[in-house]
């Protein structure tokens, strides 16, 4: 039945979908402060429940980023070219990095290219694509010249794409990397015929650096797994590469989303590809490469490929790092602007929520749960990114100000205790994060005061505000644009 009513009414079931993520966060945002007066009992239950579920989240958070950050470490150790080298066909393998790139600086570039360079596979088997967009004009011309003279006796190819500005296509990562992928394509598989069965592709912002062993782990993992064309591989995402640069709110968001990464490596009933991942070529041209219409490309390349094979693709982790920058401009207060940008970009790919439950519906020779759990788990992320906040952190004193008469109820009395004692318990998850942060995190390469290092944890106490700033505002913003249908525009995080 659903499945024909998306079939027939396609567009407004399509509006209604868009419409209920920003409906849901405005109607549990507010409903402690309507729901106050007229049922402060089930305001409380709502809190405390909200309270046990965040307790649990840190909990289950801190343990797995714990353990990721042990694995990650004995990968950094491991010798994963010696299991490749043992792989029958290592020999066939070939990997092509793409990285899309718009205004990003000449040197951002260069520093990715060059950790491409390092890696211990040889150049032979990799090839890259700079996707430069067409409009950025001749200082896209001028870096590409550069960075050819620089690079292109170091790998098998080095491509350069300029994507024009194609009419109906939203301007963008995904649009551009589609473009460059169909191109290199051609040139490594019809003009080269090199096998597409043992070529990867890695999807790599300009801005990212790889460990040296990545390329050699991804290769034994590829090579290992009878499923390879079913499979995107994810390594772990740091913003660790100017954390000592940016300003102290931009440092602690950082430190959230890169322990965030860390730990999601360990959930693999979770971890859908971000960022920087990588897949087979012969999955991305089997499924028609990434979508051209839309902003967000990691999650959407993730699930147009998990339906296009009946739900057999899955993430496959690789414990090693890939560093990339926190988002930075030339002051402090641009920094900030840039990195709210940044958020709200990210916090945009809500957008695609409707196109997952358009598929979920429609693809009901699925198994039920199968289909279920893998896309209710990124829309309760998406639902409550900007719903958390208010819950927490204000949630327990709303309808004990609102409502005197509550207050005095013995339930309106042991909320803010109750609240206040399972939030308080957090703290200790807080600070394995805290440890996990210090051990990951590049040391400062500038000498600075004892009482300087002695406020980098202290930094955390602002937590509260800068999480309101830069994850509550930025999901509200991008929720409420989709709902009224003012469609957000791509914007390129600033690096300098």
């Amino acid at each position: 039945m659903l499945k024909k009513l998306v079939e027939r009414y396609d567009k407004q079931v399509h509006r209604f979908l868009e419409i209920l993520p920003g409906t849901f966060s405005w109607t549990f945002i507010l409903f402690p402060f309507w729901g106050a007066f007229w049922i402060p009992h089930y305001v409380a239950y709502y809190i405390i429940f909200f309270d046990i579920l965040w307790f649990y989240k840190s909990g289950s958070f801190a343990i797995s980023a714990l353990t990721s950050h042990i694995k990650m470490n004995a990968s950094e150790k491991y010798n994963w070219l010696a299991d490749a080298e043992k792989q029958p066909n290592f020999k066939k393998m070939h990997h092509l990095i793409v990285i899309p790139t718009y205004k990003e600086p000449l040197h951002t570039i260069d520093r990715g290219l060059e950790s491409i360079e390092n890696q211990e596979i040889s150049g032979d088997q990799i090839s890259v694509v700079l996707a430069f967009e067409k409009r950025e004009g001749a200082e896209a011309r001028k870096k590409a010249k550069a960075l050819t003279s620089k690079y292109k006796q170091k790998f098998a190819n080095l491509i350069v794409t300029y994507h024009p500005d194609i009419v109906k296509e939203v301007k963008g990562k995904s649009s551009n990397e589609a473009y460059a992928g169909k191109i290199a394509k051609k040139i490594l598989v019809d003009n080269q015929k090199r096998d597409i069965n043992y070529i990867t592709v890695t999807s790599k912002d300009a801005d990212g650096v790889f460990s040296k062993k990545f390329l050699t782990a991804l290769t034994y993992k590829f090579l290992a797994d009878d499923d390879r064309h079913l499979r995107f591989w994810q390594p772990i995402v740091l913003f660790y590469t100017n954390i000592w640069k940016v300003p102290a709110p931009i440092r602690v968001m950082n430190t959230l989303g890169s322990i965030w990464q860390t730990g999601l490596n360990s959930r693999t009933d979770k971890l859908i590809n971000f960022s920087i991942y990588s897949t087979s070529l012969k999955l991305l041209d089997e499924v028609g490469y990434w979508d051209v219409d839309v902003i967000p490309e990691d999650f959407r390349i993730f699930f147009k490929s998990y339906f296009a094979k009946d739900g057999n693709v899955e993430v496959d982790p690789i414990f090693l790092p890939v560093y990339a920058d926190a988002a930075e401009s030339t002051t402090y207060w641009k920094s900030l602007v840039n990195f709210y940008e940044q958020e709200k970009r990210w916090a945009w790919g809500v957008s695609d929520d409707a196109y997952f439950l358009k598929k979920w519906m429609t693809h009901t020779h699925i198994p039920f749960w199968k289909r279920t759990v893998r896309v209710f788990r990124v829309l309760s992320d998406h639902f409550l990114w900007p719903v958390s906040w208010f819950a927490i952190t204000l949630g327990a004193t709303v309808p004990v100000i609102l409502n005197p008469l509550f207050a005095e109820t013995v339930m309106g009395q042991n909320l803010p205790r109750v609240s206040f004692g399972i939030l308080t318990s957090c703290w200790l998850f807080l600070a394995t994060i805290i440890f996990i942060d210090l051990k990951q995190r590049p040391k400062r390469e500038e000498k600075v005061s004892f009482f300087r290092k002695l406020m980098v944890p202290l930094e955390f106490f602002l937590l509260p505000v800068v999480t309101f700033i830069f994850t509550a505002l930025p999901g509200i913003d991008a929720h409420t644009r989709l709902m009224l249908g003012k469609y957000l525009e791509y914007r390129v995080t600033e690096k300098v």
